[in-house]
């Protein structure tokens, strides 16, 4: 067994066969990576015609948006606006209902006095001499 040729040739029968098996399962692989790139690639291409104008799509409603919620706050800042003009109305007015009703009552007060004044008076029979 100490045939050096012997163990040289069972050498490279055992590096060829361990060759053999590594392509064997090497080729399968590389098949298999080759389509795996072409898919990326089929991919990165339909990215690239539908994203941009996706993006673009997205940019414009983000103003729209925005434009939507200017218009929202002006709307309720008229509205805040309206309704403060209604409070302050409402106050004028009931401070003009509280004059005019105590105008009224001095007026039915003023009317009671003259009417039990006018109903004391003298009539002329009270003005004729007692004897």
């Amino acid at each position: 067994m100490s045939d050096p040729l012997l163990w040289l040739g069972l050498s490279l029968l055992l590096v060829t066969v361990s060759l053999t098996a590594v392509l064997m399962v090497a080729i399968p692989t590389c098949i298999e990576l080759i389509r795996a790139a072409r898919s990326v690639e089929k991919l990165c291409d339909t990215l690239n015609r539908e994203l941009p104008p996706t993006l673009e799509s997205i940019r414009l409603t983000g103003l729209e948006i925005t434009e939507l919620t200017d218009e929202l706050n002006n709307g309720v800042k008229s509205a805040s606006d309206v309704v403060k003009r209604v409070d302050l109305t409402l106050s004028k007015t009931q401070r003009q209902v509280s004059l005019v009703q105590q105008g009224t009552r001095r007026v039915a007060i003023g009317f009671k006095a003259a009417w039990q004044k006018w109903q004391s008076y003298p009539t002329q029979k009270d003005w004729s001499p007692r004897a």
